[in-house]
């Protein structure tokens, strides 16, 4: 029989900054077991209740070999250096398929994993997209509970996940490339609308001058897709390699805040857990669909009958909600 959870001891361990509890608390918010989402909303209810700083939350997302990870570990180091404490969340999109994170980002930002002023953890997506809402805010609350306040979210895919992540951080940071004649392929209209601030990455030695041209291309299709927004996009240049204009993607991130002000963050976060609170009803309604008796009655039945094409999608799926709802069908 397993152990029951000490959730006051995890909660002082957490307030502590202890590294060991951190990591066990998140990984209890990231469970899908129901023993421990009840100690989980215990852990959480018991987090807020207590005073602690609300930190900077900077989403980074990226094209596929951008060098998100260099980035988070020479602008994470120089924030440690400064005074801060950096948490580092990386949502991986392909544990929707493996039910697991496989980020081996640990591996990739070896001299900040060491750092005693950092925490980085790869976050699971629990299976579904709102298992990233649920997951990854939820280990936010605990990195700020143990007074990070600087967290970094990496999201590493594109899609789906970058409007997840861009929906529960102050700021989100899109880092890009300068390719010849190319600079705005593959980037999608829709990455242009949620991103705050925009990096062109590996702008150093031959590559530097491409990356300036970059920066002005994106800058010119930021004033179309975004118009007269009250803010605009900043496109600056930098490179995680050398350390030039890091710092600078710093202050543009902090101006972003100081744009929001302090009550449009409030207004933002409010915005956020409200979109969190339908997330949760959400992730919570799927995990009751899937351990229900009824349900696993049916299910290799209807699953049988939509692979032989014998039953269509829409009548499969009325019969599986009716047997969750206890109907007959």
């Amino acid at each position: 029989m397993p152990r029951p959870i000490d959730v006051a001891a995890l909660v002082a361990g957490v307030q502590d900054g202890q590294r060991a509890a951190v990591a066990r608390a998140i990984t209890l918010v990231e469970s899908s077991r129901p023993e421990h989402r009840l100690a989980a909303r215990e852990l959480l209810t018991e987090l807020a209740a207590r005073e602690h700083p609300t930190a900077t939350r900077v989403g980074i997302s990226g094209v596929p070999g951008v060098g998100k990870s260099t980035f988070i570990e020479a602008l994470g180091t120089r924030l440690t250096r400064a005074g801060h404490r950096v948490g580092v969340l990386a949502v991986d999109p392909s544990s929707v398929r493996t039910g697991g994170s496989v980020l081996g980002d640990k591996t990739r930002m070896a001299t900040l994993s060491v750092d005693p002023g950092a925490f980085i953890r790869p976050s699971p997506s629990a299976g579904t997209l709102g298992g990233v809402a649920r997951a990854t805010t939820q280990a936010m609350l605990v990195l700020e509970a143990a007074a990070y306040d600087v967290v970094l979210v990496e999201t590493v895919g594109v899609g789906q996940s970058e409007v997840t992540v861009a929906g529960m951080v102050d700021t989100f940071l899109f880092l890009t490339l300068a390719r010849t004649g190319d600079q705005l392929q593959g980037i999608k209209k829709g990455i242009l609308e949620i991103a705050d601030v925009v990096a062109v990455n590996k702008a150093d030695g031959d590559h530097e001058a491409d990356a300036r041209v970059a920066a002005r291309e994106l800058a010119g299709a930021l004033r179309l897709v975004r118009g007269h927004a009250e803010w605009a996009p900043p496109v600056v240049t930098c490179s995680a390699l050398t350390g030039k204009g890091v710092d600078d993607v710093w202050q543009r991130v902090l101006a972003h805040r100081e744009h929001l002000g302090v009550d449009g963050l409030a207004h933002k976060r409010a915005g956020q857990q409200l979109e969190f609170t339908w997330a949760l009803v959400r992730d919570e309604l799927d995990q009751r669909l899937r351990s229900s008796p009824g349900v696993a009655a049916v299910r290799d039945d209807v699953r049988r009958a939509v692979l032989s094409g014998e039953l269509p999608a829409p009548l499969a799926a009325d019969r599986l909600l009716a047997a969750y709802d206890g109907r007959a069908t």
